[in-house]
């Protein structure tokens, strides 16, 4: 499975995002979706909508950074579907005796 991030920004957003690579100055990302707030949970939209696909990274200074965060396990799940194998794995069912 690809690492997924959440970054706040400082404009506000938080961005899903494939993480790529980072040093001391910066973090490098690729296919971002901005998080909105909806009556049933959260939903997301594209990021940075028009970004060139022969280099579909972003490349943020950490003095616009807030926060980096580890997102749940569902949400990976979602972003992996969109962006990743495209591979649906089934939750894990349990016995109950």
């Amino acid at each position: 499975m690809i690492e997924i991030k959440l970054i706040r920004v400082v404009t506000g957003e938080e961005v899903v995002a494939e993480f790529v690579s980072e040093d001391e100055t910066t973090i490098t990302v690729r296919n971002g979706l901005v998080v909105l707030p909806t009556n049933t949970g959260v939903g997301f939209a594209p990021w940075a909508t028009v970004i060139s696909k022969d280099k579909p990274e972003i490349t943020i200074s950490r003095n616009h950074i807030v926060y980096i965060a580890e997102v749940q396990e569902d949400v990976c799940k979602k972003y992996d579907q969109m962006f990743g194998s495209k591979l649906v794995t089934p939750d894990e069912k349990k016995l109950i005796l």
